[in-house]
């Protein structure tokens, strides 16, 4: 009864299993199960011992109350105790659905004993904090433990599929910051170009949304979506202003830094959104998310990413090393490497050297982070361009 798995039970009973459904009654107070088994357990073992040391006397004696003993110890150890419950152990469902059957109108029938017995073992365990009909509240799995299911299910689940698990598990740890365009990357339209550079940047752009902006990324006006820019022209006949392409921007939706995917994904949901730019406290720009970006954390790349992809910025070499460009996301790198590099504070490679260093350096140097061997290659006044993840046989 122990043994049996009880989210299978679950299913099981949620089917109409009528075996898992008197498991599920019968679990649902392990106590007063407990009880009852023991009852007869012990109301047996007693009967028999007393039985055999009578019997054993009358045969050899005196001598028979060793006999009856340690005879009496071997059967019911190999009898009753390990060759049944190895069995129920290794077999448990086809143990308790048909045991179910008799235990079942048994303690209907004996409930004046087990009640009786429970009620003074219950006060004895509410004495020691034990309160025995909460057992069925503990069934609930926490995340982590969620995932070690997931992981253990590994030859019933394929893998596309457990990582897409492990991925949604995971969106709680992960926020928009991690999988954000940044600033510098964000592909816009400056409103103060003329209309046709603008349309001639929105047709070869291979994104359908553009942020249109006046100046500077800061001074955002809304996006700019292919679809409607391309009925604008094909309305006015290819003719068109400045003014109505202003116009036909879509509202900007904001999203503030630190915010968890797994709520950002519902936000876009209830908020019909597909877009959207990640401000800090301050309301100054950070960089740019999608529905998209937030898709691929589950289920992969599937299309065009906005950044390079973490193949375009580490190059394995020939020596074993690998050249990553400083701009390198560091939690696409730890995927793609199977590193363990830290990603609770900068989000690229640059971001990273220059807070352990405390300053940008000027001229190739080497360093270790979380056992990584690093040269520094190239490096210019505002970040580090270039770095040497070593191999260990070329650590010194």
């Amino acid at each position: 009864m122990m043994s049996v798995n009880r989210y299978r039970l679950k299913h099981l009973a949620q089917q109409g299993h009528p075996g898992a459904n008197r498991v599920q009654f019968l679990l649902d107070r392990p106590d007063r199960l407990i009880g009852l088994i023991l009852i007869g357990n012990n109301l047996v073992n007693i009967a028999a011992s007393s039985i055999a040391t009578i019997l054993c006397i009358r045969l050899f004696g005196d001598a028979g109350i060793v006999v009856a003993t340690f005879g009496l110890t071997l059967l019911v150890l190999i009898f009753s105790e390990v060759t049944p419950k190895t069995i129920a152990a290794l077999h448990p469902e086809r143990v308790a659905f048909p045991s179910s059957l008799l235990l079942k109108p048994m303690l209907t029938l004996l409930y004046p004993v087990v009640a009786s017995v429970n009620f003074i073992t219950n006060g004895f365990m509410r004495m020691l904090g034990v309160n025995p009909a909460a057992a069925g509240s503990q069934d609930a799995l926490s995340s982590d433990e969620l995932r070690s299911v997931v992981n253990e299910a590994s030859s019933m689940i394929p893998s596309s599929h457990q990582e897409m698990l492990l991925s949604i598990l995971d969106l709680e740890k992960v926020t928009v910051e991690d999988v954000m365009v940044p600033r510098a990357e964000i592909a816009g339209i400056d409103v103060q170009d003329d209309v046709k550079s603008m349309i001639k940047q929105l047709s070869q752009s291979q994104h359908t949304r553009l942020l249109l902006y006046r100046g500077e990324i800061d001074d955002a006006i809304g996006f700019l979506h292919a679809r409607d820019i391309m009925q604008l022209l094909t309305k006015n006949n290819q003719e068109t202003d400045k003014a109505e392409i202003i116009r036909s921007a879509r509202d900007i939706y904001y999203i503030p830094e630190g915010t968890p995917l797994n709520v950002q994904l519902l936000k876009f949901q209830r908020a019909k959104e597909r877009i959207g730019l990640v401000v800090d406290e301050y309301g100054d720009i950070q960089g740019l998310v999608t529905l998209e970006d937030i898709l691929e954390e589950i289920v992969g790349d599937f299309t065009t990413s906005i950044a390079p992809a973490p193949s375009e910025t580490a190059q394995l070499q020939a020596d074993g090393s690998v050249l990553v460009e400083g701009v390198a996301n560091i939690r696409d790198l730890n995927k793609e490497m199977n590193w363990q590099l830290p990603t609770d504070g900068p989000k690229t490679v640059s971001g990273l050297i220059i807070e352990q260093l405390g300053d940008i350096p000027q001229y190739p140097l080497c360093l270790r982070i979380n056992g990584h061997a690093i040269e520094i290659v190239e490096s210019t006044d505002s970040l580090v361009k270039r770095v040497r993840f070593l191999a260990e046989e070329q650590t010194p």
